[in-house]
């Protein structure tokens, strides 16, 4: 007997994005993503890994003085069919502390996003609109397959207003306010 026998006739979710949003939660994999709607198991090899910790590694004293904290929590972005976990996000201490749940882009200082070959294209273009829309102020774009950094800001109804690059691995990147500093992308 299949499982879609047990459901009743007149079984309704009252909010689809919800039970959509919550089912990605609780489902078997570690990390899971929900991308324009679709279930997207979120793997990190070590190459990947690896460029994310020289990020962190890069900007981790500039945190320490504005009282931010890095990790790669969850982001919803409420009205659409989107949970992001991104590879590294940089949120105020005092708010990541207190929250248990997940976060909004907007709640953000910065997203970074590696792409792999499995969800490149996904970072170039479909979390590179959201993250703008929902209100990320800079999202870096580390690109292992393209072998280049872009970083997007000035966040707007269409996405981020603001491109500075790409540009190729070797070439420092710069991040602008609150962080001020130089990106040593020869590391990647």
């Amino acid at each position: 007997m299949s499982a879609a026998a047990h459901v009743p006739r007149d079984y309704h979710v009252a909010d689809p994005e919800q039970a959509l949003k919550y089912a990605v939660q609780h489902v078997a994999w570690d990390r899971t993503e929900l991308v324009e709607g679709v279930i997207t198991p979120v793997s990190v090899s070590w190459a990947r890994g690896s460029a994310v910790e020289a990020v962190r590694r890069q900007i981790a004293p500039r945190l320490e003085e504005l009282g931010l904290v890095s990790g790669s929590g969850n982001l919803d972005l409420p009205g659409s069919e989107n949970w992001f976990i991104p590879d590294l996000a940089v949120v105020p201490a005092e708010l990541a502390a207190k929250t248990e749940g997940a976060l909004l882009p907007d709640q953000t200082l910065l997203v970074v996003e590696v792409t792999s070959p499995s969800n490149g294209e996904t970072d170039r273009t479909v979390k590179r609109r959201r993250y703008g829309q929902y209100g990320a102020p800079v999202y870096l774009l580390v690109d292992r397959q393209l072998r280049e950094c872009t970083v997007f800001s000035g966040p707007g109804r269409l996405g981020y207003e603001e491109v500075d690059g790409p540009h190729p691995f070797g070439r420092g990147v710069r991040l602008p306010a609150p962080f001020d500093l130089e990106i040593d992308t020869g590391r990647f």
